[in-house]
């Protein structure tokens, strides 16, 4: 791979918001990415539809999280004075709906978050999001992986209650 294309600027990231504790570190790196190479941002949350429902359905407890997601990561980006737009979705499935939107939005950037998550057994997880993007996104791909303190205290503070 020449190196000008690991050097080239990211003009346009899309940041997957999912609602967990990883979409924090997401749009920090976004914010870092646009304050270095003034990056236009787009957080997207994709509202997984299964098969019961059309995909028009307004799924209201899943739109509410999804409120809550892009509200603190528009407070994140105002914090850091850069631009942030937001996208709310309904797909199928979240991968390829991810994968659309940064070629539809013309991105050279897909930033994803991984929370650290075990497997029975001890098998680290990563679902099946980030493998699809990896394969079919024809831009750059970021992951951001959850630190594993951060998430053994979160499963610390859920054993307490």
């Amino acid at each position: 791979m020449p190196s000008e294309s690991l050097s080239g600027k990211v003009k346009r990231a899309v940041l997957h918001l999912g609602g967990g504790p990883v979409d924090s570190d997401v749009v920090e790196f976004g914010c870092t990415l646009a304050r270095a190479d003034r990056t236009e941002l787009v957080a997207v949350y994709v509202v997984e539809v299964d098969w019961r429902h059309d995909l028009d359905d307004d799924l209201e407890a899943e739109r509410e999280a999804a409120s809550r997601a892009l509200d603190l990561a528009e407070g994140l980006a105002e914090r850091a004075k850069v631009r942030l737009d937001t996208q709310l979705l309904q797909a199928r499935d979240v991968g390829a709906a991810l994968v659309d939107e940064a070629v539809s939005l013309g991105a050279d950037a897909i930033v994803l978050g991984l929370p650290y998550k075990v497997r029975f057994g001890g098998d680290f997880a990563m679902g099946l999001t980030i493998p699809y993007v990896f394969k079919n996104a024809p831009c750059r791909v970021f992951v951001i992986r959850e630190p594993v303190a951060k998430s053994e205290s979160r499963e610390d503070l859920t054993k307490r209650f």
